[in-house]
């Protein structure tokens, strides 16, 4: 950029971001190596609720200019939360130790600035790290923003949605992952096949997958996050006596191994806020300002059907007075259709050591408005502490392109001592409303219940069944038995009629030899006689011929 053409952008710059609404300060304007300190670089309160990006490779300062942005949020009574994933961000506890690298900066930068600390909660995720634990529901989390933490394909993902809407429509509330487990298990059980009918269908396979994710989620401590308590976003919202903004720190280095689980639960939350607020349209300054680190890995791997829900909160969450700063090392990490939704940037350096840094250089400097830059190179020779800015003006017009340095942050650089954070933890008062975990009656709970009685309802049908076997079995016994006797009578009748015959055959068989008998004694004696007769009456005859015989 030649003499002129640098200061002229230098005098666009001045004019760009003069702003008369309240705004915080970023920095002011660099012009070759030299700092402009009336040139400073601002970003307007009313503006910060069209969201913005904050990139830049790792090790150029995106940390800082969170921590920068968070306490001057806090300065103007606006709430902050920020994900601090390596718990650097705790130093906002601490007021600055200050040094000759501080004043030589804000000297050059001809701001004031005081060592500061500002009011911090800590929170973590179910138990992991200092603060009150966070917990949500498997039920608000919702199987869209559970099917990305499983890593779930789009027919899996699909199954799960029927699943949960089974659930609600038997009133089995998921709390936990084993009510959500227990719920799978009933479906593709014996049980629950006529309840999975009226879902569509579950395939065991797809069933199979989803419970060994759950197994291996809840492993990884998806046990201690889901479930209740649930975290309520009004405690997103509160500010101090004095009228600070309370900013809020999720402690994330306990469940660094876990990036998906807590990328995805940032994303549950800024859907919880979009359903609790109310609609405020533009206000002079954002209810909530919302930080969103790591950005690249909430989208990465993401379904269609997620992406789609994250374009939908960011466009409409602006309207309930929340705004939403992605963090990230490039604007290719966050999806066209979300980017175009951010209108305020700071790019701290990129690299170009490989082909894919090129790229990506050339595509985040796609992304900016044109001006006297050549951004390519500028982008590429940026010092930590510096950024290229553009912002949204009070009149919602896009600003000037401005190389800034960065002003210090006010609170401690790096994290609080331990004493520090043990106080902050031991004076805030949502210990008591989150510690405890409680774990009322719900789908487990439920569906146990109902495996208890159909189990004795079916000990009670089983036992009916044998009484009644038994019953059958001892009719037919006494059946056989009848029978038998029948038979047996029958037998004997038979060998009785049977003796009967023959008895009355012998009898009739003697009577007939008895009568045979005396016809034939009578024929011998009739014989004889006829014999004895035929003797006399031939000796008769025989002397009347003759003359013989007796005398009288």
């Amino acid at each position: 950029m030649s003499e002129q053409s640098s200061s002229a952008q230098i005098d666009l710059i001045r004019e760009g971001y003069a702003f008369t609404a309240p705004s915080i300060v970023l920095g002011a304007a660099v012009d070759g190596e030299e700092v402009v300190p009336d040139a400073v670089v601002r970003l307007p309160l009313g503006s910060m609720n069209r969201h913005g990006l904050v990139a830049g490779a790792t090790g150029t300062g995106k940390t800082v200019t969170l921590q920068v942005l968070a306490e001057q949020l806090s300065d103007a009574g606006v709430p902050v939360f920020l994900a601090d994933i390596k718990g650097d961000l705790t130093g906002m506890a601490t007021p600055a130790v200050g040094g000759d690298r501080i004043s030589e900066r804000m000297t050059r930068l001809g701001q004031d600035w005081e060592r500061t600390a500002y009011p911090v909660e800590l929170l973590n995720l179910g138990g992991h790290g200092p603060g009150s634990p966070v917990r949500a529901s498997v039920t608000s989390f919702g199987p869209t923003l559970l099917a990305k933490v499983l890593r779930l394909n789009r027919t899996q993902e699909s199954s799960l949605s029927l699943i949960f809407y089974w659930a609600d429509q038997q009133g089995l509330a998921l709390l936990d992952l084993k009510d959500l487990q227990s719920v799978i298990q009933h479906l593709v059980s014996d049980e629950g096949k006529e309840d999975l009918k009226s879902v569509g269908g579950l395939a065991k396979s797809t069933a199979g997958v989803i419970l060994r994710e759950l197994t291996a989620l809840a492993a990884a401590g998806g046990d201690d996050f889901f479930g209740e308590p649930e975290f309520e976003t009004q405690d997103l919202l509160r500010t101090t006596a004095d009228g600070k903004g309370i900013v809020t720190l999720l402690e994330l280095p306990g469940v660094q191994d876990k990036p998906v689980l807590f990328s995805t639960f940032l994303m549950w939350l800024l859907a919880e806020l979009f359903q609790d607020l109310p609609e405020v349209g533009n206000p002079d300054k954002p209810k909530l300002v919302f930080f969103f680190d790591e950005a690249h890995l909430l989208f990465k791997d993401a379904s269609q059907a997620f992406l789609e829900s994250i374009e939908q909160a960011v466009r409409l969450i602006r309207s309930k007075g929340v705004g939403v700063f992605f963090v990230t090392q490039a604007p290719s990490d966050v999806p066209s259709t979300v980017l175009a939704q951010l209108g305020n940037r700071v790019q701290h350096a990129l690299r170009a050591h490989t082909p894919n840094d090129a790229k990506a250089l050339r595509a985040t400097v796609s992304t900016y408005p044109t001006s006297e830059y050549d951004l390519g190179e500028v982008l590429t020779s940026l010092g930590t502490g510096e950024a290229i800015v553009t912002v949204l003006s009070d009149k919602g017009a896009p600003t000037p392109v401005a190389r800034t340095m960065l002003r210090a942050p006010q609170g401690q650089i790096g994290p609080s001592a331990e004493g520090v954070i043990q106080r902050v933890v031991g004076a805030s008062t949502l210990t008591g409303k989150y510690a405890d975990a409680v774990d009322r009656d719900s789908a487990y709970e439920l569906l146990k219940v109902r495996m208890e009685e159909a189990a004795r309802a079916a000990e009670e049908e089983a036992a009916a069944a044998e009484a009644e076997k038994e019953r059958l079995a001892a009719e037919k016994a006494a059946e056989k038995e009848r029978l038998a006797q029948e038979k047996a009578a029958e037998r004997q009748a038979e060998r009785e009629r049977v003796a009967a015959e023959k008895e009355a055959e012998r009898r009739r068989i003697a009577d007939e030899r008895a009568r045979q008998k005396q016809r034939d004694t009578f024929t011998k004696g009739f014989q004889s006689a006829l014999r004895s007769a035929g003797t006399v009456i031939g000796r008769e005859i025989t002397r009347s011929i003759f003359g013989t015989g007796r005398r009288r």
